[in-house]
């Protein structure tokens, strides 16, 4: 690439950011969604020029009229463009996106490794992890969301430690949550998909029956029908209809009173690169029951003073995750403990405006790079 032609694309700040089509859809809320929305925003008030380009469709999966809309939308892009690209969207069509390496800046946002996803089957999970290797290889950077995610990236594709960055998500001040009697309403807020465990909960809850508790599961219910339906059938099965409610997705207002009558959060995923729910709790002082699983110990952190804000029991551990459960409900001391603690990590949390400053300073690195014309890309697949 000429010189003029850096210059030229170094001239503004600008950004091209390829979104899923359901980005900014309320009856599909997501940490995904959520991160590329603020982002965009954040950006936009920083100065940069942000063209947000949201294409629909299956993805990873897209059908072909997707796949056509995404390679008109890169080809349509200016010479040296910046392009940060949803991996949800990028990751699943690398021979549609690595052909644009030469003549775009790409880089690729990752909210969660494609063959990280629970309940794939074996084949599909090594296509998905075949495709997005060859995508995040062609890239010329990779952003992850946690410190956990980047060394797993760099690991899982191996990837050299300068292409992976770490952007982790920011938190909004929210007021306290006063919560209903101090112990007794559970709150899950997270997309009802076999990877956050609402099936471990139920059965969970299922142990503990005896105890007074209420739980509402706030989150969209069409991404995986038929693990909704099993949800459902387990709920019936246990007896326990009056207690567990599944509310569908909830924003806004409706959200933030669910926040406000919690007493504790519980978020059993069996995978999570991040887990945006957890800073959002504890950004109101409620306590958080989560596993062990990838970066949620991390997310969950500690307070100032080292204790910890919440319970974190193994994935996928039924028993355990019943024990910690009613160790909550039947502990005033125990709870009151972990709200001080929550109370305290709440004043810690980094806000968006971090988020943003460190990815915009990540763009214009990339913005100075001279294209990577001379990559050969083939083969990659």
């Amino acid at each position: 690439m000429s010189t003029s032609g850096i210059e030229a694309a170094g001239a503004t700040r600008t950004v091209h950011f390829v979104l899923p089509g359901d980005v900014a859809d309320p009856a599909v809320p997501s940490g995904g969604n959520v991160y590329d929305r603020r982002v965009c925003q954040g950006l936009a008030e920083a100065g940069w020029r942000v063209h947000r380009h949201a294409v629909p469709g299956e993805w990873p999966r897209p059908r072909q009229g997707a796949r056509a809309e995404l390679a008109r939308t890169l080809a349509a892009l200016p010479h040296g463009a910046v392009t940060l690209l949803d991996g949800l969207v990028a990751c699943g069509v690398p021979e549609i996106v690595v052909p644009q390496a030469g003549r775009l800046r790409l880089a690729v946002l990752v909210h969660l490794p494609l063959a990280a996803e629970t309940g794939l089957a074996p084949q599909e999970a090594r296509d998905l992890e075949r495709r997005e290797r060859a995508m995040l290889q062609a890239a010329a950077v990779t952003v992850a969301t946690s410190p956990w995610a980047g060394r797993e990236l760099a690991e899982r594709h191996r990837l050299a430690p300068g292409r992976v960055r770490v952007v982790p998500p920011g938190t909004d001040p929210a007021p306290l949550a006063p919560g209903t009697d101090g112990a007794s309403r559970l709150v899950c807020v997270a997309a009802v998909t076999p990877r956050k465990g609402h099936d471990l909960l139920v059965r969970a809850l299922g142990l503990i029956g005896g105890l007074r508790w209420s739980c509402i599961c706030a989150g969209p219910l069409q991404r995986a029908p038929r693990h909704v339906a099993r949800v459902r059938e387990l709920i019936g099965r246990l007896g326990l209809g009056e207690r567990i409610s599944l509310a569908g997705p909830l924003t806004g207002e409706r959200l933030e009173a669910c926040y406000a009558a919690a007493d504790l959060v519980v978020l059993p995923s069996r995978a999570e690169t991040y887990g945006m729910v957890v800073t959002e709790a504890l950004a109101r002082g409620i306590p958080v029951l989560t596993t062990t699983a990838d970066a949620l110990p991390d997310t969950l952190g500690r307070a100032p003073d080292g204790r910890v804000p919440g319970l974190l029991v193994p994935p996928h551990d039924v028993p355990a995750l019943a024990d910690a459960l009613r160790r909550w409900l039947g502990d005033p001391a125990l709870r009151e403990r972990l709200r001080e603690a929550a109370r305290a990590r709440r004043r810690t949390l980094p806000g968006w405006d971090l988020t943003v400053r460190h990815l915009g300073k990540v763009l214009q690195e990339l913005q100075r790079q001279p294209l990577k014309a001379a990559w050969d890309t083939k083969g990659q697949m």
